[in-house]
C-alpha cells in the first residue's frame, strides 16, 4: 500500500521577478498614491501632532527636544543624520528584498508579504490620523527642522526627504506612524534572522534603533510615531500567514473550481494526485471484469464453469470433483 505525501503549506522556490516586480511597484504606487490623497487639512493635522507630544510630556516620554538640539547644533551628527533620513529608507528595504529574492527563497515570500501587509496598515494610519511632524509644530514647541537646517548638503530642500522641487509630491503630513522605523525594523529582522556573517547581524541589530533616533533627531517624528511603526510592523507580520492561506486557498479553487479538495494527500493536479487517479480507475476497470467473470475468481474458476484440477486456492488444494460438478464424460472407444 502506497501512503500520499502529506501536503505542506509552504510554497517553496524562488517567486519569478516578472510577477514580484509589478507587484512591488504596484503596492508602492498605492502607498505613495495613498498619502497624497490622504493629506488632510492642515489644522487638523498639526492639532494631532500638538495632541501626541502632549501625551508623551504627561507620561514624561520626551526624548525628541534633547535630540533635535544635538543634531542641530553639531553638524557631524546631524549631516550624516539627514543623509539616513533621506536615503537609506529608499535604498536598504529594496536591497534587503532583493538579497531575500536571491539567496533566502524559501523566506522571500513570507518576508515580502510582511513588508507590504504593514505598509498598507501605515497607509490606514495616514488616512485615519494625519499628525504633522514636530518640524512643523509652531516655533513655540522649540524644535528645529533638521532637514531644512542641513539642505545645503543635500539634494532635499525644506520639505523633508523630498528633492528640492518636488515637495508638493509627497505627504508632509504624515507622521503617525513612522514607516521609516517600521521598515528599519523589517530589514533588521530579516537580516537578523537569516544572514550568516557576524558582522551583518550585528548591523542588522543596530539599523533600527538608529533610525528611531535619526527620525526624532531630525524632528520628522514623535517618539509615539517610532512606538507605532513597531506595532505596525507586529501586526503586519501577525496577519500575514491568515492572509497568505486564504490567497493560496483562492488561487486553488481558481485553478480548478469544481474540484473537492482531497482529504489526505496531494493537491489536485500534482504526479502524486494523478498517480491516485489512475489507481482507482485501475481498480474500478478490474472490479467491473470480476462481475462479469473474465478474471480468476473465487476457488478455481478462470469462468463461470471452468476449472482446472488441482489448482490451488486461497484455502490449499482444489479437489478433483466437487460434489456437485458434473462426471468428466468418458473416452470415447476406438
Amino acid at each position: 500500500m502506497v501512503s500520499a505525501a502529506p501536503r505542506t503549506a509552504a510554497r517553496p522556490g524562488r517567486p519569478r521577478w516578472w510577477t514580484e516586480l509589478p507587484l512591488l511597484t504596484a503596492v508602492y504606487a498605492a502607498y505613495s498614491a495613498g498619502r497624497l490623497l490622504a493629506r488632510g487639512d492642515v489644522t487638523a493635522a498639526t492639532g494631532h501632532g500638538t495632541a501626541l507630544l502632549r501625551v508623551e510630556r504627561i507620561l514624561h516620554l520626551t526624548p525628541e527636544p534633547a535630540l533635535n538640539r544635538l543634531f542641530t547644533g553639531v553638524p557631524v551628527v546631524g549631516v550624516p543624520a539627514a543623509y539616513a533620513y533621506a536615503a537609506l529608507h529608499y535604498v536598504v528595504t529594496p536591497a534587503v528584498l532583493v538579497w531575500l529574492w536571491r539567496r533566502r527563497p524559501a523566506h522571500y515570500r513570507v518576508a515580502r508579504s510582511r513588508l507590504l501587509t504593514a505598509t498598507l496598515i501605515g497607509l490606514i494610519g495616514f488616512t485615519l490620523f494625519p499628525t504633522a511632524p514636530p518640524r512643523l509644530l509652531d516655533a513655540g514647541q522649540g524644535f528645529v527642522d533638521g532637514m531644512a537646517h542641513y539642505a545645503g548638503y543635500g539634494w532635499w530642500g525644506a520639505e523633508a526627504s523630498a528633492p528640492r522641487g518636488l515637495g508638493g509630491l509627497t505627504n508632509q503630513y504624515a507622521a503617525m506612524p513612522s514607516l521609516h522605523v517600521g521598515w528599519a525594523l523589517w530589514c533588521g529582522a530579516a537580516v537578523w534572522r537569516l544572514a550568516s556573517s557576524r558582522m551583518a547581524r550585528a548591523l542588522a541589530v543596530a539599523y533600527p534603533p538608529a533610525i528611531a533616533l535619526v527620525v526624532m533627531g531630525t524632528a520628522n517624528h514623535y517618539l509615539l510615531d517610532v512606538l507605532a511603526g513597531v506595532a505596525v510592523m507586529g501586526l503586519g507580520a501577525w496577519l500575514t500567514g491568515p492572509l497568505l492561506r486564504l490567497v493560496d486557498t483562492l488561487r486553488a479553487r481558481g485553478t480548478d473550481p469544481g474540484a473537492a479538495p482531497e482529504p489526505d494527500g496531494p493537491a489536485r493536479g500534482t504526479p502524486g494526485a494523478a498517480w491516485r487517479r489512475r489507481t482507482r480507475r485501475g481498480r474500478a476497470a478490474a472490479a467491473r471484469r470480476a462481475r462479469a467473470g473474465g478474471v480468476v475468481g473465487a476457488g478455481c474458476e478462470t469462468s463461470p464453469g471452468e476449472r482446472f484440477p488441482r489448482q490451488p486456492t486461497r484455502g490449499g488444494r482444489c479437489p478433483e470433483r466437487t460434489a456437485d460438478a458434473a462426471p468428466e464424460p468418458a473416452a470415447a472407444p476406438h
